[in-house]
């Protein structure tokens, strides 16, 4: 899980990886994987999940937050812990079911980017601005 920053791993160190017997690589920082670590990740059949899937966890948790303050609440451990475990399923299930549509079963760089496309065109399909 490189996790410290952008092009934290590149092709050799994925290939280092992979060598190891890796099964998986889910990054849990904005891009620490170069296209050639991606590349070759994807290459070997390894698990990965990009960023934006992965780390989202953070980000929904600073929103759980934003709401928890708007509405001038405080909510449990345990109820914040349930809301982002529905909220990463969630980004999981829309990944791995664009990944499906677009025929690419479990590539979940692809779901992932077409999850977030399709979640930012519906919304201006919906204001009306497409």
């Amino acid at each position: 899980m490189p996790c410290a920053s952008q092009n934290e791993m590149d092709g050799e160190g994925a290939k280092t990886l992979i060598r190891n017997g890796a099964m998986a690589v889910f990054e849990g920082a904005n891009m620490p994987l170069t296209p050639e670590a991606i590349s070759a990740v994807l290459d070997a059949g390894l698990l990965y999940t990009p960023g934006k899937a992965s780390n989202a966890g953070g980000v929904a948790t600073s929103g759980l937050e934003m709401s928890q303050n708007s509405i001038r609440m405080s909510w449990s451990f345990e109820e914040v812990d349930e809301k982002l475990h529905t909220i990463m399923k969630e980004i999981f299930k829309a990944c791995y079911d664009a990944s499906l549509e677009c025929g690419m079963p479990g590539n979940m760089m692809v779901g992932a980017n077409v999850a977030g496309f399709l979640k930012v065109a519906n919304a201006m399909m919906a204001q009306g601005i497409v």
